[in-house]
């Protein structure tokens, strides 16, 4: 039997068992009725097997190379049953056990594209990131650092207050008046900043002589005289505006000039030799002297001149004609950042002006309306046969700001008007009125 059972065995290794040829085999026994020996044979792991280390190997992907040569992650290996498993970990090549490994021409090249993860990428600090017991150079200013008693200080504005100024020899400053603190102080208003571009102001009223081009000359005149940037004033009537004969300088070209050499403007020199300049920077536009050619003088030809304009100049005032519906109305109220409206002391001019406001609010102007400004003037001596205080309480209860503004005998002359020879109340009222625009400019600009 014995004999037979290692025939049959030795017949079964011939038949069907590997050859053992560099393999270690295991016999396994399995007993049932009868008994069977199988042999099964496993590979050897060898350490310079080199297939076997390239089979096995990941492809990385090049961007993350840090991770490539850090990855942990241990290979499944067959084992021989009944092998030692921790002699088995160390035969074990060390690629299969810790790391997996790159060929060294890729890990070159790795080494060259691995990003810099130690560079700190700078950026800015506010005045409110800093920590309570730091600074920034913000602080630093003039009031802080200077000592008042070293500071030189202005001479004094104010009759008895410059005499004792000059009587002390300079060593007692008193300071300026209040008169003197407050024309500062407007100076300070009308001359604020304005962001964003060119910002369009129109000077309106549906009713003829009530002073519409003489508001619109003040306005313009109180702003380039105490403002930085450039202020021009458009005569966009179209029915023989007199605007630049209240300024007394012009160039002897209109509106018609500007539209005809626009496409050849490209630079602030081709528009000033077409503008009249008078002495507080105030530019102005004339309009065309023949009422037949300044017919054509149309919405389209308003757009190039305000486009033109808004180049090269930060607030464009705009004296429109008489109505509200002629040929450049829509242009000019579809710009129109600001209006001002033109109101007489008298009740036909009152109703007009009134009547402006409601066209205005029904039209889709609403929002303009109520931030409006609205000039009471008087185009008359004496005492106004009216209530000029009734009517500045009607005007308040629908517009931003009511101003009134004075007579002039220097006005009404109808000459050019020098803004230096107005009376003290009327260029105060000027003033007032370019300030509260400024500011009703620079409240839209924030909303």
């Amino acid at each position: 039997m014995a004999n037979e059972a290692g025939d049959n065995g030795a017949e079964e290794v011939d038949n069907g068992v590997l050859p053992e040829a560099g393999a270690d085999t295991t016999g396994i026994g399995i007993v049932e009725g009868g008994t069977a020996q199988v042999d099964v044979a496993l590979p050897v792991v060898a350490s310079d097997d080199d297939d076997l280390v390239e089979d096995d190997e990941v492809v990385l992907d090049e961007v993350n190379v840090s991770e490539s040569r850090t990855l942990a992650a241990p290979l499944a290996r067959p084992l021989p049953v009944g092998a030692d498993r921790s002699a088995a970990a160390d035969a074990r090549p060390a690629a299969a056990v810790s790391t997996l490994s790159t060929p060294d021409s890729e890990a070159d090249h790795h080494e060259r594209v691995r990003p810099r993860t130690s560079e700190i990428t700078l950026q800015s600090r506010r005045l409110g990131d800093f920590e309570a017991d730091r600074e920034s150079s913000d602080l630093l200013t003039p009031d802080r650092l200077l000592d008042p008693a070293h500071v030189v200080r202005s001479e004094p504005e104010g009759t008895w207050r410059h005499l004792v100024y000059t009587l002390s020899g300079r060593r007692l400053n008193l300071g300026d008046s209040r008169r003197a603190r407050e024309r500062k102080a407007l100076d300070q208003r009308i001359a604020a900043p304005l962001s964003g571009g060119a910002r369009f102001v129109p000077v309106l009223s549906r009713k003829g002589g009530v002073g519409k081009t003489t508001v619109t000359t003040l306005l313009g005149m109180a702003l380039a005289d105490a403002r930085e940037d450039r202020i021009i004033a458009v005569d966009a009537n179209p029915d023989r505006g007199t605007l630049a004969e209240r300024i007394g300088r012009t160039s002897g070209k209109t509106v018609r000039d500007l539209v005809r050499v626009q496409a050849d403007v490209h630079g602030f020199n081709d528009v000033s030799q077409i503008v009249g300049r008078d002495h507080t920077r105030l530019d102005v536009i004339a309009s065309d002297a023949d009422p037949h050619i300044s017919e054509a003088f149309n919405d389209d030809d308003y757009r190039d001149v305000a486009e033109i304009a808004a180049h090269f100049y930060s607030v464009v005032l705009t004296d429109t004609g008489t109505g509200i519906v002629h040929s450049v109305m829509d242009a000019t109220l579809e710009r129109a950042d600001a209006l001002v409206i033109v109101a007489g002391l008298s009740i036909d001019e009152a109703r007009l002006a009134s009547e402006t406001l409601t066209w205005l609010e029904s039209n889709g102007y609403e929002d303009r309306v109520r931030g409006a400004v609205v000039v009471l003037n008087t185009a008359r001596p004496g005492a106004p046969l009216v209530r000029a205080d009734e009517l500045e309480s009607h005007f308040r209860s629908r517009v931003r700001q009511v101003v009134r503004m004075p007579y002039d005998p220097h006005i009404a002359s109808g000459s050019a008007i020098s803004f230096r020879d107005l009376q003290p109340e009327t260029r105060d009222a000027a003033r007032r009125l370019a300030a509260i625009v400024v500011e009703g400019l620079r409240a839209q600009a924030a909303a």
